[in-house]
Protein backbone atom coordinates (compact mmCIF):
# COMPACT_ATOMS: atom_id res chain seq x y z
CA UNK A 1 0.00 0.00 0.00
CA UNK A 2 1.18 3.77 -0.92
CA UNK A 3 2.13 6.19 1.53
CA UNK A 4 -0.39 7.96 0.40
CA UNK A 5 -3.37 5.71 0.83
CA UNK A 6 -1.84 5.46 3.79
CA UNK A 7 -2.20 8.65 4.67
CA UNK A 8 -5.76 8.97 3.12
CA UNK A 9 -7.01 6.30 5.62
CA UNK A 10 -4.90 8.79 8.47
CA UNK A 11 -7.09 11.44 7.50
CA UNK A 12 -10.40 9.07 7.72
CA UNK A 13 -9.36 7.53 10.98
CA UNK A 14 -9.35 11.47 12.30
CA UNK A 15 -12.86 12.29 10.94
CA UNK A 16 -14.18 8.85 11.86
CA UNK A 17 -12.92 9.69 15.80
CA UNK A 18 -14.58 13.05 15.20
CA UNK A 19 -17.66 11.92 14.30
CA UNK A 20 -17.61 9.91 17.08
CA UNK A 21 -17.36 12.50 19.41
CA UNK A 22 -20.01 14.42 17.65
CA UNK A 23 -22.59 11.98 17.81
CA UNK A 24 -21.66 11.74 21.71
CA UNK A 25 -22.45 15.73 21.84
CA UNK A 26 -25.61 14.91 20.23
CA UNK A 27 -26.89 12.03 22.37
CA UNK A 28 -25.55 12.37 25.61
CA UNK A 29 -27.96 13.39 28.66
CA UNK A 30 -25.60 15.44 30.91
CA UNK A 31 -25.30 18.96 30.20
CA UNK A 32 -21.24 18.73 30.58
CA UNK A 33 -21.16 16.67 27.58
CA UNK A 34 -23.52 17.98 24.97
CA UNK A 35 -23.00 21.70 26.33
CA UNK A 36 -18.89 21.76 27.34
CA UNK A 37 -17.96 19.29 25.48
CA UNK A 38 -16.24 17.77 28.29
CA UNK A 39 -15.60 14.15 26.82
CA UNK A 40 -12.93 12.58 24.43
CA UNK A 41 -12.77 9.58 21.53
CA UNK A 42 -10.42 7.77 19.75
CA UNK A 43 -9.50 4.37 18.04
CA UNK A 44 -6.59 1.75 18.71
CA UNK A 45 -5.11 -1.03 17.63
CA UNK A 46 -5.52 -4.45 18.69
CA UNK A 47 -2.42 -3.75 20.68
CA UNK A 48 -4.19 -0.93 22.17
CA UNK A 49 -1.97 1.61 21.28
CA UNK A 50 -4.31 4.87 20.62
CA UNK A 51 -3.49 5.97 16.95
CA UNK A 52 -5.99 8.90 16.44
CA UNK A 53 -8.31 10.98 18.59
CA UNK A 54 -11.18 13.42 18.50
CA UNK A 55 -10.44 17.24 17.60
CA UNK A 56 -13.49 17.52 20.06
CA UNK A 57 -12.62 16.74 23.93
CA UNK A 58 -9.83 17.66 26.45
CA UNK A 59 -6.80 16.78 26.36
CA UNK A 60 -6.93 15.33 30.11
CA UNK A 61 -9.50 13.23 28.63
CA UNK A 62 -8.15 12.04 25.66
CA UNK A 63 -4.27 11.98 26.74
CA UNK A 64 -5.27 10.08 30.00
CA UNK A 65 -7.41 8.22 28.14
CA UNK A 66 -4.46 6.91 25.90
CA UNK A 67 -3.48 4.59 28.89
CA UNK A 68 -6.83 3.30 29.39
CA UNK A 69 -7.35 0.58 26.81
CA UNK A 70 -4.43 -1.55 27.91
CA UNK A 71 -5.91 -1.38 31.57
CA UNK A 72 -9.35 -2.70 29.80
CA UNK A 73 -7.06 -5.36 27.81
CA UNK A 74 -5.31 -6.71 31.12
CA UNK A 75 -8.90 -6.80 32.95
CA UNK A 76 -11.02 -8.33 30.99
CA UNK A 77 -8.10 -11.22 29.17
CA UNK A 78 -7.89 -11.17 25.39
CA UNK A 79 -9.74 -15.06 25.67
CA UNK A 80 -12.68 -12.95 27.25
CA UNK A 81 -13.02 -10.07 24.29
CA UNK A 82 -15.81 -10.96 21.98
CA UNK A 83 -17.97 -9.36 19.47
CA UNK A 84 -20.76 -7.38 20.61
CA UNK A 85 -18.92 -6.72 23.94
CA UNK A 86 -18.74 -2.97 25.65
CA UNK A 87 -16.56 -2.04 28.84
CA UNK A 88 -17.19 0.26 30.88
CA UNK A 89 -15.18 1.85 34.19
CA UNK A 90 -15.01 5.26 36.29
CA UNK A 91 -11.97 4.19 37.99
CA UNK A 92 -9.57 7.00 38.54
CA UNK A 93 -6.00 5.21 38.20
CA UNK A 94 -7.11 3.18 35.01
CA UNK A 95 -9.63 5.82 33.79
CA UNK A 96 -8.90 9.33 33.74
CA UNK A 97 -8.63 10.66 37.48
CA UNK A 98 -11.97 10.42 39.00
CA UNK A 99 -15.32 8.44 39.96
CA UNK A 100 -17.40 11.53 37.28
CA UNK A 101 -15.90 10.01 34.50
CA UNK A 102 -16.83 7.23 32.59
CA UNK A 103 -15.28 5.53 29.75
CA UNK A 104 -16.76 3.02 27.88
CA UNK A 105 -14.66 1.25 25.19
CA UNK A 106 -16.01 -1.47 22.67
CA UNK A 107 -13.62 -4.08 20.61
CA UNK A 108 -14.25 -3.84 17.03
CA UNK A 109 -14.62 -6.74 14.55
CA UNK A 110 -14.05 -7.04 10.87
CA UNK A 111 -15.24 -10.31 9.00
CA UNK A 112 -15.19 -12.16 12.68
CA UNK A 113 -11.09 -10.49 13.65
CA UNK A 114 -10.59 -8.64 16.21
CA UNK A 115 -8.88 -5.37 14.38
CA UNK A 116 -8.97 -2.60 17.12
CA UNK A 117 -10.87 -0.61 19.60
CA UNK A 118 -12.92 2.52 20.14
CA UNK A 119 -13.14 4.16 23.20
CA UNK A 120 -14.71 7.43 24.24
CA UNK A 121 -15.09 9.11 27.96
CA UNK A 122 -17.52 11.35 29.28
CA UNK A 123 -18.35 13.68 32.63
CA UNK A 124 -21.07 12.96 33.89
CA UNK A 125 -23.53 15.43 36.44
CA UNK A 126 -23.89 12.63 39.23
CA UNK A 127 -21.91 9.88 40.28
CA UNK A 128 -23.50 9.42 43.84
CA UNK A 129 -22.03 9.75 46.99
CA UNK A 130 -21.53 13.72 48.14
CA UNK A 131 -21.48 15.15 44.93
CA UNK A 132 -19.25 16.51 42.47
CA UNK A 133 -16.87 18.42 44.79
CA UNK A 134 -13.68 18.50 47.16
CA UNK A 135 -15.41 17.74 50.61
CA UNK A 136 -14.72 14.05 50.84
CA UNK A 137 -11.67 12.84 52.70
CA UNK A 138 -11.30 9.37 50.60
CA UNK A 139 -12.48 8.25 47.03
CA UNK A 140 -15.23 5.82 48.81
CA UNK A 141 -17.22 8.78 49.74
CA UNK A 142 -16.90 10.53 46.55
CA UNK A 143 -19.51 8.22 44.22
CA UNK A 144 -20.22 5.08 43.12
CA UNK A 145 -17.42 2.80 41.81
CA UNK A 146 -17.17 0.71 38.83
CA UNK A 147 -14.20 -1.32 38.17
CA UNK A 148 -13.29 -2.55 34.41
CA UNK A 149 -16.30 -5.21 33.89
CA UNK A 150 -18.40 -6.21 30.80
CA UNK A 151 -21.54 -3.11 30.09
CA UNK A 152 -22.48 -5.26 27.23
CA UNK A 153 -21.31 -9.24 26.86
CA UNK A 154 -22.27 -9.96 23.46
CA UNK A 155 -24.96 -7.67 22.81
CA UNK A 156 -26.51 -8.31 26.07
CA UNK A 157 -26.71 -4.88 28.30
CA UNK A 158 -26.02 -6.36 32.48
CA UNK A 159 -29.10 -5.06 33.79
CA UNK A 160 -27.96 -5.77 37.23
CA UNK A 161 -25.04 -2.78 36.49
CA UNK A 162 -28.39 -0.95 35.27
CA UNK A 163 -29.73 -1.60 38.75
CA UNK A 164 -26.84 -0.65 41.07
CA UNK A 165 -26.32 2.14 38.98
CA UNK A 166 -29.72 3.00 39.10
CA UNK A 167 -29.70 2.36 43.16
CA UNK A 168 -26.66 4.31 43.72
CA UNK A 169 -27.23 7.96 42.21
CA UNK A 170 -29.58 10.89 42.47
CA UNK A 171 -29.63 11.45 38.15
CA UNK A 172 -30.72 7.74 37.48
CA UNK A 173 -31.88 8.28 34.13
CA UNK A 174 -29.29 10.51 33.17
CA UNK A 175 -26.51 8.90 33.83
CA UNK A 176 -28.24 5.62 32.76
CA UNK A 177 -28.78 7.63 29.37
CA UNK A 178 -25.01 8.43 28.70
CA UNK A 179 -23.54 5.29 29.45
CA UNK A 180 -25.70 4.06 26.62
CA UNK A 181 -24.60 7.58 24.68
CA UNK A 182 -21.50 6.75 24.62
CA UNK A 183 -21.84 3.00 23.73
CA UNK A 184 -23.27 4.56 20.92
CA UNK A 185 -21.20 6.61 19.75
CA UNK A 186 -18.46 3.28 19.85
CA UNK A 187 -20.69 1.72 17.67
CA UNK A 188 -21.14 4.53 15.09
CA UNK A 189 -17.10 4.61 15.06
CA UNK A 190 -17.12 0.98 14.61
CA UNK A 191 -19.38 1.08 11.68
CA UNK A 192 -17.18 3.41 9.87
CA UNK A 193 -13.83 1.92 10.14
CA UNK A 194 -15.49 -1.26 9.01
CA UNK A 195 -16.73 1.11 5.67
CA UNK A 196 -13.13 2.27 5.36
CA UNK A 197 -11.40 -1.15 5.07
CA UNK A 198 -14.17 -2.29 2.91
CA UNK A 199 -12.76 0.82 1.04
CA UNK A 200 -9.67 -0.11 1.15
CA UNK A 201 -10.05 -3.75 1.17
CA UNK A 202 -7.98 -4.08 4.73
CA UNK A 203 -7.91 -7.20 6.32
CA UNK A 204 -6.70 -5.39 9.38
CA UNK A 205 -5.01 -2.45 10.92
CA UNK A 206 -1.33 -3.24 11.09
CA UNK A 207 -0.13 -1.19 8.75
CA UNK A 208 -2.00 1.69 8.20
CA UNK A 209 -1.45 1.77 12.48
CA UNK A 210 2.55 1.27 11.73
CA UNK A 211 2.43 4.22 9.28
CA UNK A 212 0.84 6.54 11.67
CA UNK A 213 2.98 5.38 14.41
CA UNK A 214 6.49 5.39 12.84
CA UNK A 215 5.74 8.62 11.26
CA UNK A 216 4.59 9.79 14.24
CA UNK A 217 7.25 9.03 16.38
CA UNK A 218 10.04 10.43 14.49
CA UNK A 219 8.51 13.34 13.44
CA UNK A 220 8.22 14.30 17.08
CA UNK A 221 11.49 12.98 17.83
CA UNK A 222 12.89 15.77 14.86
CA UNK A 223 11.12 18.50 17.20
CA UNK A 224 12.85 17.39 19.88
CA UNK A 225 16.21 16.46 18.83
CA UNK A 226 16.43 20.09 17.48
CA UNK A 227 15.69 21.95 20.64
CA UNK A 228 18.83 22.65 23.07
CA UNK A 229 20.04 19.96 25.54
CA UNK A 230 19.03 21.80 28.87
CA UNK A 231 17.07 21.80 31.84
CA UNK A 232 15.39 24.31 33.47
CA UNK A 233 12.71 24.08 36.89
CA UNK A 234 9.66 25.79 37.28
CA UNK A 235 7.37 26.28 40.49
CA UNK A 236 3.76 27.96 41.38
CA UNK A 237 1.93 28.34 44.07
CA UNK A 238 -2.24 27.96 44.07
CA UNK A 239 -4.60 28.03 46.50
CA UNK A 240 -5.39 24.74 47.58
CA UNK A 241 -8.20 23.87 49.90
CA UNK A 242 -7.11 24.98 53.36
CA UNK A 243 -3.59 25.91 52.60
CA UNK A 244 -1.81 26.81 49.49
CA UNK A 245 0.06 23.89 47.38
CA UNK A 246 3.25 24.06 45.82
CA UNK A 247 4.03 22.75 42.27
CA UNK A 248 7.59 22.10 41.22
CA UNK A 249 8.98 20.82 38.23
CA UNK A 250 12.16 19.81 36.72
CA UNK A 251 11.95 20.09 32.34
CA UNK A 252 14.46 17.99 31.13
CA UNK A 253 15.12 17.84 27.91
CA UNK A 254 17.56 14.98 26.00
CA UNK A 255 18.13 13.83 22.22
CA UNK A 256 14.96 11.84 22.25
CA UNK A 257 12.76 12.58 25.02
CA UNK A 258 11.16 15.56 27.33
CA UNK A 259 11.22 14.30 31.02
CA UNK A 260 9.00 16.64 33.61
CA UNK A 261 9.78 15.47 37.57
CA UNK A 262 7.62 16.98 39.75
CA UNK A 263 9.76 15.94 42.69
CA UNK A 264 9.29 18.53 45.58
CA UNK A 265 5.61 19.33 45.01
CA UNK A 266 3.25 19.48 47.72
CA UNK A 267 2.27 16.08 49.47
CA UNK A 268 -1.42 14.90 49.41
CA UNK A 269 -4.30 16.80 50.61
CA UNK A 270 -6.76 15.70 52.69
CA UNK A 271 -9.94 17.31 50.85
CA UNK A 272 -10.68 15.68 47.34
CA UNK A 273 -8.18 18.02 45.30
CA UNK A 274 -5.70 15.21 44.44
CA UNK A 275 -4.72 14.37 40.83
CA UNK A 276 -3.34 10.69 39.81
CA UNK A 277 -0.15 10.67 38.05
CA UNK A 278 -2.18 9.94 34.89
CA UNK A 279 -4.04 13.17 34.71
CA UNK A 280 -0.56 14.50 35.86
CA UNK A 281 0.90 12.91 32.74
CA UNK A 282 -2.01 13.93 30.33
CA UNK A 283 -1.77 17.90 30.91
CA UNK A 284 2.19 17.57 31.49
CA UNK A 285 2.38 16.27 27.85
CA UNK A 286 -0.15 18.56 26.45
CA UNK A 287 1.52 21.33 27.81
CA UNK A 288 4.78 19.89 25.93
CA UNK A 289 3.20 19.14 22.86
CA UNK A 290 1.04 22.66 22.16
CA UNK A 291 4.80 23.94 22.66
CA UNK A 292 7.01 21.94 20.54
CA UNK A 293 4.91 19.67 17.97
CA UNK A 294 1.20 21.02 18.09
CA UNK A 295 0.03 20.24 14.49
CA UNK A 296 1.44 16.45 15.17
CA UNK A 297 -1.74 14.17 15.41
CA UNK A 298 -1.88 12.93 18.88
CA UNK A 299 -1.40 9.50 19.37
CA UNK A 300 0.83 6.52 21.07
CA UNK A 301 3.60 7.62 19.29
CA UNK A 302 3.32 10.96 19.20
CA UNK A 303 3.26 11.40 23.47
CA UNK A 304 5.41 8.88 24.07
CA UNK A 305 8.68 11.24 23.61
CA UNK A 306 7.17 13.18 26.47
CA UNK A 307 7.70 11.33 29.80
CA UNK A 308 6.64 12.39 33.50
CA UNK A 309 7.45 11.28 37.04
CA UNK A 310 6.42 12.27 40.59
CA UNK A 311 6.88 11.12 44.12
CA UNK A 312 4.07 8.77 44.98
CA UNK A 313 2.26 10.52 47.60
CA UNK A 314 2.21 13.83 46.01
CA UNK A 315 -0.66 15.73 45.40
CA UNK A 316 0.28 15.25 41.49
CA UNK A 317 0.36 11.56 41.86
CA UNK A 318 -2.03 10.41 43.99
CA UNK A 319 -2.96 6.75 44.70
CA UNK A 320 -5.80 4.79 46.15
CA UNK A 321 -7.78 5.63 48.09
CA UNK A 322 -7.13 9.51 47.83
CA UNK A 323 -9.75 12.08 47.32
CA UNK A 324 -9.45 13.01 43.47
CA UNK A 325 -12.78 14.67 42.30
CA UNK A 326 -11.60 18.02 41.50
CA UNK A 327 -8.39 16.56 40.01
CA UNK A 328 -9.14 18.99 37.88
CA UNK A 329 -8.00 22.37 39.75
CA UNK A 330 -4.83 21.00 40.09
CA UNK A 331 -4.46 19.18 36.99
CA UNK A 332 -5.15 22.05 35.05
CA UNK A 333 -2.29 24.54 36.51
CA UNK A 334 -0.01 22.12 35.40
CA UNK A 335 0.54 23.74 31.80
CA UNK A 336 1.94 26.51 33.52
CA UNK A 337 4.24 25.09 35.97
CA UNK A 338 5.69 23.25 32.71
CA UNK A 339 5.71 26.76 31.14
CA UNK A 340 7.43 28.28 34.13
CA UNK A 341 10.38 26.11 33.09
CA UNK A 342 10.57 25.86 29.52
CA UNK A 343 10.24 29.63 29.23
CA UNK A 344 13.92 29.48 30.54
CA UNK A 345 15.18 27.48 27.80
CA UNK A 346 12.65 28.89 25.18
CA UNK A 347 11.84 32.31 25.45
CA UNK A 348 8.98 33.94 23.40
CA UNK A 349 7.56 30.95 23.17
CA UNK A 350 4.79 29.77 26.01
CA UNK A 351 1.92 32.06 27.29
CA UNK A 352 1.67 33.68 30.84
CA UNK A 353 -0.17 32.30 33.33
CA UNK A 354 -3.69 31.87 32.92
CA UNK A 355 -7.21 31.30 35.24
CA UNK A 356 -5.67 27.71 34.93
CA UNK A 357 -8.70 25.73 35.91
CA UNK A 358 -12.20 26.06 34.98
CA UNK A 359 -14.38 27.86 36.88
CA UNK A 360 -16.73 25.05 38.02
CA UNK A 361 -19.42 24.97 40.16
CA UNK A 362 -22.09 22.77 41.43
CA UNK A 363 -25.86 23.49 42.81
CA UNK A 364 -27.33 21.51 44.57
CA UNK A 365 -31.48 22.47 44.33
CA UNK A 366 -34.18 21.71 47.10
CA UNK A 367 -37.21 22.92 48.08
CA UNK A 368 -36.73 25.49 50.72
CA UNK A 369 -38.40 24.48 54.84
CA UNK A 370 -42.08 24.58 54.07
CA UNK A 371 -41.94 25.00 50.60
CA UNK A 372 -42.49 23.25 47.08
CA UNK A 373 -40.34 22.85 44.23
CA UNK A 374 -38.04 20.83 42.70
CA UNK A 375 -34.57 18.81 43.38
CA UNK A 376 -32.16 19.27 41.15
CA UNK A 377 -27.93 18.83 40.34
CA UNK A 378 -26.95 21.79 38.08
CA UNK A 379 -23.30 21.62 36.99
CA UNK A 380 -21.73 24.57 34.77
CA UNK A 381 -18.24 25.05 33.50
CA UNK A 382 -17.41 28.45 33.04
CA UNK A 383 -13.60 30.19 32.85
CA UNK A 384 -11.73 32.88 33.38
CA UNK A 385 -9.14 34.59 31.13
CA UNK A 386 -6.48 33.22 29.06
CA UNK A 387 -2.48 34.70 29.55
CA UNK A 388 -1.77 37.04 27.20
CA UNK A 389 0.89 35.20 24.37
CA UNK A 390 4.37 36.51 23.37
CA UNK A 391 2.79 38.28 20.11
CA UNK A 392 -0.99 38.66 20.69
CA UNK A 393 -3.47 39.31 23.82
CA UNK A 394 -4.96 36.70 25.68
CA UNK A 395 -7.92 34.79 25.00
CA UNK A 396 -11.45 36.28 27.27
CA UNK A 397 -13.65 33.59 29.03
CA UNK A 398 -11.76 31.02 27.69
CA UNK A 399 -10.65 28.06 28.78
CA UNK A 400 -6.61 27.00 28.86
CA UNK A 401 -5.37 24.33 29.33
CA UNK A 402 -8.98 22.24 28.67
CA UNK A 403 -10.27 23.82 26.03
CA UNK A 404 -13.72 23.27 27.56
CA UNK A 405 -16.45 25.29 26.27
CA UNK A 406 -18.48 27.71 28.50
CA UNK A 407 -22.20 26.60 29.12
CA UNK A 408 -24.96 28.83 27.87
CA UNK A 409 -27.33 30.45 30.47
CA UNK A 410 -30.21 28.56 28.77
CA UNK A 411 -29.12 25.17 29.02
CA UNK A 412 -28.40 25.84 32.26
CA UNK A 413 -31.60 26.83 33.87
CA UNK A 414 -33.51 24.26 31.81
CA UNK A 415 -31.68 21.96 33.72
CA UNK A 416 -33.23 23.06 37.15
CA UNK A 417 -34.42 26.10 39.19
CA UNK A 418 -31.26 27.86 39.09
CA UNK A 419 -31.01 31.82 37.59
CA UNK A 420 -27.99 33.29 36.33
CA UNK A 421 -28.31 36.71 37.33
CA UNK A 422 -25.36 38.31 35.53
CA UNK A 423 -23.12 36.63 32.88
CA UNK A 424 -20.59 39.40 31.86
CA UNK A 425 -16.93 40.28 30.92
CA UNK A 426 -14.99 41.29 33.60
CA UNK A 427 -13.50 44.61 32.97
CA UNK A 428 -9.44 45.31 34.18
CA UNK A 429 -9.16 41.65 34.91
CA UNK A 430 -6.65 40.61 32.37
CA UNK A 431 -3.15 41.64 33.39
CA UNK A 432 -1.62 44.26 31.70
CA UNK A 433 1.18 44.34 29.51
CA UNK A 434 2.63 44.57 25.81
CA UNK A 435 0.35 42.06 25.30
CA UNK A 436 -2.83 41.88 27.80
CA UNK A 437 -4.27 38.99 29.85
CA UNK A 438 -7.74 37.74 28.43
CA UNK A 439 -10.71 38.96 30.63
CA UNK A 440 -12.51 36.96 33.42
CA UNK A 441 -15.94 37.12 33.52
CA UNK A 442 -19.08 37.90 36.70
CA UNK A 443 -21.70 35.65 37.51
CA UNK A 444 -24.56 35.95 40.01
CA UNK A 445 -25.99 32.63 40.66
CA UNK A 446 -29.67 32.23 42.57
CA UNK A 447 -32.31 30.11 42.86
CA UNK A 448 -36.36 30.21 41.66
CA UNK A 449 -38.63 31.18 44.52
CA UNK A 450 -38.99 28.77 47.23
CA UNK A 451 -35.88 26.97 46.43
CA UNK A 452 -32.84 26.92 48.46
CA UNK A 453 -29.46 25.02 47.54
CA UNK A 454 -26.01 24.18 48.50
CA UNK A 455 -23.03 25.68 46.10
CA UNK A 456 -20.30 23.42 45.62
CA UNK A 457 -17.39 25.73 44.73
CA UNK A 458 -14.08 24.58 42.51
CA UNK A 459 -12.45 28.17 42.31
CA UNK A 460 -8.71 28.92 42.44
CA UNK A 461 -7.12 32.06 41.88
CA UNK A 462 -8.69 33.63 44.49
CA UNK A 463 -5.38 33.70 46.71
CA UNK A 464 -2.78 33.39 43.76
CA UNK A 465 -3.75 35.27 40.83
CA UNK A 466 -1.74 34.44 37.47
CA UNK A 467 1.48 35.66 37.34
CA UNK A 468 2.58 38.14 35.03
CA UNK A 469 5.42 37.12 31.93
CA UNK A 470 8.40 39.04 30.70
CA UNK A 471 7.18 42.14 32.95
CA UNK A 472 3.91 41.62 32.27
CA UNK A 473 1.13 42.01 35.24
CA UNK A 474 -0.69 39.56 37.05
CA UNK A 475 -4.25 38.64 36.38
CA UNK A 476 -7.28 39.60 38.58
CA UNK A 477 -8.07 37.16 41.07
CA UNK A 478 -11.56 35.03 42.32
CA UNK A 479 -13.71 36.49 44.60
CA UNK A 480 -16.69 34.70 45.68
CA UNK A 481 -19.10 36.58 48.27
CA UNK A 482 -23.29 35.96 48.66
CA UNK A 483 -25.04 39.08 48.32
CA UNK A 484 -25.26 39.92 51.80
CA UNK A 485 -22.02 40.22 52.04
CA UNK A 486 -21.53 37.11 53.14
CA UNK A 487 -18.12 35.81 52.68
CA UNK A 488 -17.24 32.54 51.22
CA UNK A 489 -14.91 29.57 50.21
CA UNK A 490 -13.31 29.07 46.80
CA UNK A 491 -13.42 25.48 47.25
CA UNK A 492 -16.17 23.03 49.22
CA UNK A 493 -19.94 22.60 49.58
CA UNK A 494 -21.86 25.79 50.86
CA UNK A 495 -25.09 26.67 51.62
CA UNK A 496 -27.31 29.54 49.96
CA UNK A 497 -30.49 30.14 51.93
CA UNK A 498 -33.41 31.21 49.86
CA UNK A 499 -33.39 34.55 48.32
CA UNK A 500 -30.19 34.65 48.18
CA UNK A 501 -27.39 34.96 45.51
CA UNK A 502 -23.94 34.24 44.55
CA UNK A 503 -21.79 37.00 43.46
CA UNK A 504 -18.55 35.49 41.65
CA UNK A 505 -15.83 37.26 39.46
CA UNK A 506 -13.72 34.97 37.49
CA UNK A 507 -9.99 35.95 37.25
CA UNK A 508 -8.19 36.88 34.75
CA UNK A 509 -5.38 35.82 32.64
CA UNK A 510 -1.52 37.28 33.07
CA UNK A 511 -0.27 40.50 30.61
CA UNK A 512 3.15 39.25 28.67
CA UNK A 513 5.79 42.36 28.40
CA UNK A 514 6.12 45.63 30.23
CA UNK A 515 2.36 48.16 29.61
CA UNK A 516 4.69 51.09 28.30
CA UNK A 517 5.57 48.94 25.41
CA UNK A 518 1.67 48.45 24.05
CA UNK A 519 0.62 50.30 21.19
CA UNK A 520 -1.68 52.89 21.93
CA UNK A 521 -3.70 51.95 19.48
CA UNK A 522 -4.83 48.78 21.30
CA UNK A 523 -5.43 50.31 24.28
CA UNK A 524 -7.98 52.71 22.77
CA UNK A 525 -9.49 49.78 21.72
CA UNK A 526 -9.57 48.06 24.78
CA UNK A 527 -11.20 51.14 25.96
CA UNK A 528 -13.61 51.27 23.56
CA UNK A 529 -14.78 47.87 24.00
CA UNK A 530 -14.57 48.22 27.97
CA UNK A 531 -12.12 45.69 28.36
CA UNK A 532 -9.90 48.22 30.50
CA UNK A 533 -11.61 51.22 32.54
CA UNK A 534 -10.66 55.00 32.04
CA UNK A 535 -8.46 54.87 35.13
CA UNK A 536 -6.39 51.72 33.36
CA UNK A 537 -5.83 53.42 30.63
CA UNK A 538 -4.45 56.54 31.96
CA UNK A 539 -2.43 55.39 35.01
CA UNK A 540 -1.77 51.34 33.32
CA UNK A 541 -1.27 52.10 29.95
CA UNK A 542 -0.03 56.51 29.37
CA UNK A 543 -2.99 57.45 27.69
CA UNK A 544 -3.96 61.26 27.84
CA UNK A 545 -6.87 62.37 29.84
CA UNK A 546 -7.81 64.10 26.56
CA UNK A 547 -7.34 60.42 24.74
CA UNK A 548 -9.20 59.11 26.98
CA UNK A 549 -12.15 61.73 27.29
CA UNK A 550 -12.15 61.58 23.01
CA UNK A 551 -12.62 57.74 22.70
CA UNK A 552 -15.52 57.17 25.57
CA UNK A 553 -17.22 60.59 24.08
CA UNK A 554 -16.98 58.92 20.38
CA UNK A 555 -18.53 55.53 21.99
CA UNK A 556 -21.24 57.82 23.66
CA UNK A 557 -21.69 59.01 20.32
CA UNK A 558 -21.97 55.54 18.50
CA UNK A 559 -24.77 53.96 21.22
CA UNK A 560 -26.36 56.89 20.47
CA UNK A 561 -26.70 56.86 16.95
Amino acid sequence: MSNVAYQVMWNRLISIVEEQAQALVRTAFSTSVREAGDLSAGVYNAEGLMLAQAVTGTPGHVNAMADAVAHFIRRIGRENINEGDVYITNDPWEGTGHLHDVTVVSPSFHKGNHVGFFACTAHVVDIGGRGFGADAASVYEEGLYIPIMKFVDRGTVDETLIRIVRGNVREPDQLVGDMYALATCNEIGHRRLVEMMDEFALSDLEGIGDFILENSRRATLERIAALPRETATGAMRIDGFATPIDLKVKLTIEVDRMHCDFAGTSGLDKKGINVPLVYTKAYACYALKCAIAPEIPNNAASLAPFEVSAPVDSIVNAVHPAPVALRHVIGHMIPDTVYDALDKILPATVPAEGAGCLCNFQVSLRPAPGKSGQRSEVLTFNSGGAGARPTVDGLNATAFPSGVMTMPIEATEHTGPVIIWRKELRPDSGGAGEHRGGLGQYMEVGATEGHEFDFSAMFDRVDHPARGRQGGQDGAPTTIVRDDGTMMQGKGKQHVPEGRRVMLAFPGGAGYGDAASRDPEMVKRDLARGYISAEAARNTYGLSAETVDAVLAAVAKGKTE
